[in-house]
């Protein structure tokens, strides 16, 4: 159970700004203005690796959390923290804002370096990909250009199988850049609003 760290997680870290968090990963996803940076998982806190900061997790004898997707490991950039270090709150405090430092740096190059294909857009997959490609949506652009209502719209109408409203949550992050759980519960209702017209 994450609940007590992530309890802690969360108080520790509000001096840094808006600090939420999210189901990611099979934990938690702790968030500091949209920006995720840390990872609650396992009853541990993981703190976000990257060029400035990995080489001294690696020395302190961290491990980044692997987790599986569809039967295959997959690492990722969040390293477990040793429990010594909720002691020396002012050496954590100095990892994580290195962390949160990075995740903003990432996420920031992310959206300047644009994807030029579906499947490397967030949320979505090769299999995405062929899905929209039989609907007669075949680019970044063209995907952009539909929306995620219409493009959703066209998926129906080339699929026999019922298709999920996450997916539809998905195409928006998608074509928004970002994670399909922050969509806003407001923007969701907009969507299937336009979807029920």
């Amino acid at each position: 159970m994450d609940k007590p760290t992530l309890k802690n997680t969360l108080k520790f870290f509000e001096c840094l700004g808006k600090i939420k968090s999210r189901s990611m990963f099979g934990g938690f996803g702790v968030f500091c203005d949209e920006t995720m940076f840390a990872l609650v998982v396992n009853d541990q806190l993981h703190l976000r690796a990257g060029q400035a900061n990995e080489a001294d997790f690696i020395k302190l004898s961290m491990t980044p959390y692997v987790y599986k997707k569809r039967g295959f490991p997959v690492t990722t950039k969040y390293y477990a923290i040793p429990e010594t270090l909720w002691d020396q709150s002012e050496v954590l405090m100095n990892y994580a804002n290195i962390a949160y430092a990075i995740a903003k740096d990432d996420q920031q190059e992310k959206k300047t370096a644009a994807p030029t294909r579906i499947k490397d857009l967030p949320n979505l997959r090769l299999a995405t990909e062929r899905m929209l490609k039989k609907a007669g949506i075949d680019s970044v652009e063209q995907l952009q250009t539909e929306g995620a209502v219409r493009a959703y719209q066209a998926l129906q109408k080339s699929h026999s199988d019922t298709l999920s409203l996450e997916l539809l949550w998905a195409l928006e992050g998608a074509i928004e850049g970002k994670h399909w759980s922050v969509v806003s519960p407001q923007r969701r209702d907009e969507l299937l609003e336009t979807l029920r017209q």
